[in-house]
């Protein structure tokens, strides 16, 4: 996460890394099938999107998974060596277990008759 008071020019440099290139493509699925992950039907067919600056746009089809993959796999690791990593010690710090204020007591049974 950003700090608080980071100045703009350096929050728009890593916007600007986090950003596609122009020319990049990326594999998506056809059809109604956005709203799952890219791995669950893979022999689906695939398009294949490219950004030109603006939006991405269809450039192309690919018959299966593997074929969209190796197609686009070149622009996803130019794209995974351009975003950072997060540094240790970054994430926000675990919020302690909750212990509640007052004694809790298991009430006692009466004895029975």
């Amino acid at each position: 996460m950003a700090d608080d008071h980071e100045p703009l020019e350096r929050w728009a440099e890593r916007r600007a890394a986090r950003r596609p290139q122009q020319g990049e493509h990326r594999p998506v699925p056809l059809g109604d099938e956005h709203q799952h992950g890219g791995h669950v039907h893979p022999d689906a067919p695939r398009g294949i999107e490219e950004w030109d600056g603006q939006d991405w746009v269809p450039s192309g089809t690919a018959t299966n998974l593997a074929a969209a993959a190796a197609e686009t796999s070149e622009d996803a690791a130019v794209r995974a060596r351009r975003v950072p990593l997060p540094e240790f010690g970054r994430l926000p710090k675990m919020p302690e277990p909750y212990r509640p204020t007052i004694p809790f007591y298991r009430p006692i049974k009466p004895p029975a008759d």
